[in-house]
């Protein structure tokens, strides 16, 4: 069987990778067509064709409808949200197959996954900010971690990219940046220098940025992310991943239990730090709301005391 797909990263991750490794322990898996970049997502198979250079938002053009489970939500979303049919569905074990002496650090490493871009034609909120990575960085410093720090650009090199990524270059959204008192302004990348112990991915990786990012997290302790698609591949390692959630149905009552797709990728290692931002929620599934007009990260802070 041929699994042919090219959906938005997570949706690919979550529904894809786990069908195509049941078909591959099943001896019934013949070949996987993705986009570009995929591969090493599929390293179980022997004949991954990286065929698509875009992705898709639709889901009916994206290839989810040969596939068991077709809309990442769950198979009745609404009563069980997150909750997919796992009859053909198996996680491939990433830390134990990346897991590497390429990337040794010298103290226990957390990952942070950050992104910028447009949510659905609007204004991002769902990703940590200058101020916010600052206090993550001193946080874990002071526990002893070091921080490997990643938000991949959009244009990277090796990565394929959907409709909303798109629509973010278009609209000029970049850098993540601040202006720091007795720095002046600065980018998230440009941050790390001005902590000790911190390191932007993109400086150690190699010539295959996906397999070498899969690597390095093989080789962390645990994982600090936006939700979405990193959220979705920090799971798949099966470490404590906080991911902070601010919008849309991964608001939902127990969206993340313990029979939802985040607690089976994670082996129930995920902790979502929920922020209901009112101004950008229509529906807030009876969570506190915050009325701030911006982000609180609160939650977040305390989660990473707690966990790490």
């Amino acid at each position: 069987m041929i699994v042919k797909v090219n959906p938005e990263f997570g949706i690919e991750l979550a529904l894809a990778v786990p069908y195509a490794y049941h078909l591959h322990k099943e001896g019934k898996l013949e070949g996987v067509v993705t986009s570009k970049g995929m591969s090493p997502y599929y390293y179980f198979c022997d004949n991954v064709k990286e065929e698509f250079q875009s992705r898709t938002i639709n889901n009916k053009l994206a290839g989810l409808e040969t596939l068991p489970n077709d809309w990442i939500h769950g198979i009745n979303s609404l009563e069980e949200p997150g909750v997919l049919d796992y009859n053909e569905w198996e996680v491939p074990n990433y830390s134990e197959h990346f897991k590497n002496d390429e990337y040794n650090f010298d103290r226990p490493t957390i990952f942070i996954n950050n992104k910028l871009n447009l949510e659905h034609g609007e204004t991002p909120y769902g990703f940590f900010d200058i101020e916010t990575l600052n206090t993550l960085f001193i946080i874990l410093n002071a526990k002893g971690y070091n921080v490997i720090y990643k938000r991949a650009a959009m244009d990277q090199k090796g990565f394929t990219i959907d409709e909303n990524e798109i629509n973010s270059i278009r609209a000029g959204i970049k850098d993540i940046q601040a202006d720091v008192k007795g720095v002046g302004v600065i980018t998230d990348y440009q941050l790390c220098d001005y902590h000790e112990n911190v390191t932007w991915l993109d400086n150690i990786v190699k010539e295959n940025y996906n397999e070498s990012q899969l690597k390095v997290m093989a080789n962390c302790e645990g994982f600090i992310t936006v939700c979405g698609g990193n959220s979705i591949l920090c799971s798949m390692f099966q470490k404590p991943t906080i991911s902070y959630v601010h919008k849309g149905k991964e608001l939902r009552r127990n969206y993340f239990g313990p029979d939802s797709y985040f607690q089976k990728l994670s082996n129930n290692n995920v902790f979502p730090a929920i922020d209901v931002i009112g101004h950008i929620n229509t529906e807030t599934y009876g969570h506190p709301v915050n009325n701030t007009g911006k982000n609180d990260f609160t939650g977040l802070f305390n989660i990473v005391e707690d966990k790490f």
